[in-house]
């Protein structure tokens, strides 16, 4: 045995063992394909964990793609969180989703659409996992939670306001199905929103008590929400996050925009509170707010109600810090008013100390705890995305996931330490993967401010050879291209087609301060070019390994924006661009879009009183500069950026005689989300890229 040889002899054997093991590594390595499109399609994609009640396991979603289908199927999984040891629950063609646990630990609730409709069903974990049907209502039940004694349900429907019952609801929808006229007449705005036309139904809250047998009665439903002329949750976005129960179960808490002539310029959301037993009366909760209030959870001693909220009306990106209010003083104080960053989700702990946070922070997805008495943080992690938190009593469970994996769950102390993998899921396939490795870095952009950029090399990366660039451009403008697996833009289906992918997070991103993110607003032309060139030409003496002259620039809605100013206003630097979703003319896309609170906060008003400001960067002016090849694509059902924008920047390229393509989408919206659809977009995308960027090799 190796501890009984001479000191010769073991290193000997050690080093022999070091040399067998790199030439096993290199030949495992070399035999590992480059990741594909179709790879990013077939993954399986872990969400939504629940933490059990007595912090033993964990029960979760795992999203599959049926190719035959051309869609997703979702399945409910349970994972024992110290074996590791993995069960699937659920395993049929509909959906199953947003599980649940009960009170006891006994029951995981979930939604499901195998009845034929979307209804409320439960797992017996007791009773080797039996299923039950717990509401079977005539319409849709689109979200829900559980009471805290787990005897009732709230939960949202689309209804028509004026009745009664569900069955109302139903048969009108009947009646519209089978009308032969099917003409729509509005006298207010919205008209349509992110992809659907509005129709004369409204998302409301509805409260049923569960029987023995854990059933809800057909007969005894609570309108929570009517009294609020909104959608609860909000459309199209919102879900359960939006509301809650108190402590005790008396009180509904929940957040809303009212529909009025407003709602299209306005981000005023509202908290407001229903007693259960008299829910005629919605109180107002967040009158003095005149911006966004949302995301309300309840102290479990039912002292406190955390929430998030903004300050500056009409604004989307704006911060959104934690309020934190007495509910039996009614007095508020933002507890986060000096840490600068914006936070996306929030949760107490189960002893009401503390609360669990995460947000965008320096190109990563932070999870931070905050001691409430002290207003000490400590951070989670230095990379990754972490989200979807769920908070036991003596461990809490997240998402984690990165530029090189898909999300997989993650346990922890409540204090952060003794991070665990739970989750193994695509472990057979992504061991056969060569992802492309990356790094962060960071420059003087704009005004000399530093700026934080990711470059992402090539799979199966050789040393002394130089590789065309694929320069990706993020949306929002308020948004971040981090250390985050994405689904629509992976820089790893670039970086597996043999290109190198760089990515900057120009002003206006967000996770680095507020002041940051405000930069961009009446700036869309200017600093974030800045900070596109600058990036592009550090990255490009830094990293040796990428040619800067054999570039292509990619974006999609804000990064399709750019796309058509980089034609106009950088058109040397690249060989070819590809445009998704991009606005145009500022003028016909402020006249089109849905939500005009974007269009009037980014450029300072209406067009018609703030024409020069959103002329200003408008990149329908520079159409005479445009030369460079350009792949344009656009989803019909995209509202937000209305497919006039690419048919005009279509149009502007022909009739210019410059080489381009139109990659059109009947039933897609502001993103392409059918799986065969998807793998079409990146063999386009990727044969534009190889078309002119081989070619210049």
């Amino acid at each position: 045995m190796i501890f009984d040889q001479s000191r010769r002899d073991r290193f000997a054997i050690n080093f022999i063992s070091l040399i067998t093991c790199l030439l096993v590594s290199s030949f495992t390595y070399a035999d590992k394909k480059p990741f594909t499109a179709e790879d990013l399609i077939q993954l399986q994609r872990v969400s939504s964990p629940q933490i059990s009640p007595d912090d033993q396991s964990v029960v979760y979603v795992i999203r599959s793609t049926d190719m035959e289908a051309n869609k997703g199927r979702t399945d409910l999984w349970l994972t024992d969180i110290q074996t590791k040891k993995a069960v699937q629950l659920t395993k049929d063609p509909a959906a199953d989703h947003s599980p649940k646990w009960s009170g006891n630990g006994r029951y995981i609730y979930f939604l499901s659409y195998r009845s034929g409709s979307s209804q409320i069903w439960s797992i017996d974990t007791k009773k080797s996992n039996r299923l039950s049907q717990v509401t079977d209502f005539p319409i849709d039940v689109t979200s829900f939670k559980l009471s805290p004694d787990s005897n009732s349900l709230l939960f949202s429907a689309s209804v028509y306001p004026q009745c009664a019952d569900f069955d109302c609801t139903a048969n009108q929808q009947k009646v519209n199905s089978e009308s032969k006229a099917d003409g729509q007449v509005y006298n207010k705005m919205f008209v349509r929103h992110w992809d659907h036309w509005i129709d004369k139904t409204q998302s409301q809250l509805f409260l049923v008590n569960l029987n023995k047998e854990g059933i809800a009665s057909k007969n005894k439903i609570v309108s929570i929400s009517k009294s609020v002329n909104a959608n609860v949750p909000s459309d199209p976005f919102g879900g359960d996050e939006e509301y809650n129960f108190s402590a005790n179960g008396s009180k509904v808490y929940f957040s809303a925009r009212l529909q009025n002539a407003e709602e299209p310029s306005s981000t005023n959301f509202d908290l407001y509170s229903v007693n259960v037993d008299s829910p005629a009366h919605a109180k107002l909760l967040t009158k003095k707010n005149l911006a966004w209030d949302t995301q309300p959870v309840l102290s479990h001693d039912g002292k406190s109600m955390a929430y998030l909220a903004m300050k500056r009306p009409g604004f989307e990106a704006d911060r959104l810090e934690v309020i934190l209010t007495d509910l039996n003083s009614g007095k508020s104080q933002r507890i986060t008013n000096k840490w600068d960053r914006s936070f996306g989700s929030l949760a107490f702990s189960k002893d009401d100390k503390s609360i669990y946070l995460t947000g965008n922070n320096l190109g990563t997805k932070a999870l931070w705890k905050l001691d409430i008495a002290t207003g000490k943080y400590a951070k989670f992690n230095h990379d990754g995305y972490l989200s979807h938190v769920s908070v036991g009593t003596s461990r809490l469970v997240f998402s984690k996931d990165s530029l090189t994996s898909p999300a997989q769950l993650y346990s922890a102390n409540l204090d952060g330490s003794n991070q665990q993998q739970v989750t193994f899921v695509n472990q057979n396939k992504l061991s056969q993967i060569a992802f492309g490795d990356y790094e962060q870095f960071s420059f003087k952009g704009w005004n000399d401010e530093t700026v934080f950029g990711y470059v992402v090399k090539p799979a199966n990366f050789k040393q002394g050879k130089k590789y065309p660039l694929a320069f990706l451009i993020h949306g929002g403008p308020q948004g971040s291209f981090g250390d985050h697996f994405h689904y629509r833009w992976n820089p790893q289906t670039y970086t597996g087609q043999g290109f190198v992918a760089v990515m900057i997070d120009f002003h206006g991103s967000t996770g680095y301060g507020q002041d940051f993110t405000d930069s961009i607003t009446q700036n869309w032309g200017s600093r974030p070019l800045e900070d596109l060139q600058k990036g592009l030409a550090y990255a490009v003496k830094k990293y040796p390994f990428i040619d800067g002259n054999n570039a292509c620039a990619l974006g999609a809605s804000y990064g399709g924006y750019m796309i058509n100013w980089i034609e106009g206003n950088w058109q040397d630097q690249f060989k070819c661009l590809v445009n998704h979703d991009g606005v145009f003319d500022n003028r016909m896309m402020y006249y089109a879009t849905e939500e005009l609170w974007f269009v009037e906060w980014e450029n300072g008003g209406s067009y018609f009183d703030q024409k020069e400001k959103h002329e200003k960067y408008n990149p329908v002016n520079y159409v005479d500069n445009w030369k460079t090849p350009m792949l344009v694509i656009q989803g019909g059902k995209d509202f937000r950026i209305p497919e006039t924008q690419s048919l005009g920047t279509f149009t502007a390229l022909q009739k210019k005689g410059i080489a381009s393509k139109l990659l059109y989408y009947p039933q897609e919206n502001h993103w392409v989300l059918k799986p065969a659809n998807s793998i079409q977009w990146h063999h386009q995308v990727n044969q534009w890229l190889h078309e002119y960027l081989d070619k210049a090799q």
